[in-house]
């Protein structure tokens, strides 16, 4: 499998021959220019993780590419130009050959005073590959690679070392990062205190890595 980070919660995933992009939102950059996508995946609708004006741009660019996502990013997409699949939890869909569970369900919380959102999990390739969104949903299957929540006001670095202890990936992948001047801070607690088992690869942005 291989792994290219866009800088935040962005990340294309190759699974042999096929390009599975998820979660391109305004926080991201270098995605634009990707062609021969199987499938577009958005975790939920905060414009982090959606950009509505670069995905409509990706799929002009991917035609072919499959655009599933979450209920209420749905309501966003109205005249999309292809059709949208809406993932719930439970679901699988094929994805060039690619098997794509979606799981969770609920975004995590940010305060009792703010709405939660939908928020939908997607483990690739029966665990070669979990992207979580914005939450610590844990899933039944064991799972080689973690897209691993960095940064950001639903979390606090503790609860993703607990998620990260827990689901125990081979490697992990820090990702939603939001301090761009001091992340080692986080990312040395990461190295430091998972379980022996899992190596945590830190991406540079638009690299192409075989994980």
């Amino acid at each position: 499998m291989r792994l290219t980070h866009f800088g935040h919660a962005c990340v294309l995933v190759e699974v042999g021959t096929r390009q599975i992009m998820i979660d391109p939102g305004e926080w991201s950059s270098g995605f634009e220019g990707v062609r021969d996508l199987g499938g577009i995946l958005i975790t939920h609708k905060h414009h982090d993780h959606l950009d509505v004006g670069a995905l409509r741009q990706l799929v002009r660019d991917n035609p072919d590419a499959s655009v599933i996502v979450d209920a209420q990013s749905a309501e966003l997409l109205p005249d999309l130009g292809v059709t949208v699949t809406v993932a719930r939890p439970g679901l699988t869909f094929d994805v060039g050959g690619v098997t794509v569970e979606a799981v969770g369900g609920q975004h995590a919380v940010v305060h009792a005073e703010i709405p939660l959102l939908r928020n939908i999990g997607y483990v690739l390739a029966g665990g070669a590959f979990y992207h979580p969104g914005d939450s610590f949903f844990v899933p039944p299957e064991s799972v080689d690679v973690l897209g691993l929540p960095t940064g950001g006001p639903w979390l606090k670095v503790s609860e993703a070392v607990d998620f990260l202890r827990i689901v125990a990936p081979r490697v992990a992948v820090p990702i939603h990062e939001l301090s761009q001047r001091r992340p080692e801070v986080h990312y040395r607690m990461f190295s430091e205190l998972a379980k022996s088992s899992t190596r945590v690869h830190i991406p540079e942005s638009g690299i192409r890595t075989e994980l």
